[in-house]
């Protein structure tokens, strides 16, 4: 489960994020309560972004790595037939 977390939570939020940064202070402040200006709410869906990809990206590593160690541990020898 935590595995499928890993990679639906930032596709999640990826895709549910507003993609303009007046909607996302907007989101904010009806969910919160708080008001923030453009640049804060612009900063705050780029930092979003770039947590989301390097989330992306360290699940794609860690599958990687797994698949190769896996790979390098099945490496088949031949077998020797001379007498």
């Amino acid at each position: 489960m935590r595995k499928v977390a890993g990679w639906l939570l930032p596709g999640t939020v990826l895709a549910l994020m507003p993609k303009c940064p007046m909607c996302l202070a907007a989101y904010v402040a009806l969910g919160t309560g708080f008001t923030m200006s453009y640049a804060s709410a612009h900063i705050l869906m780029r930092s979003l972004t770039v947590l989301c990809i390097s989330a992306w990206i360290i699940c794609a590593a860690k599958l990687l790595l797994k698949h190769l160690r896996h790979k390098s541990s099945l490496k088949l020898r031949p077998i020797c037939s001379d007498p």
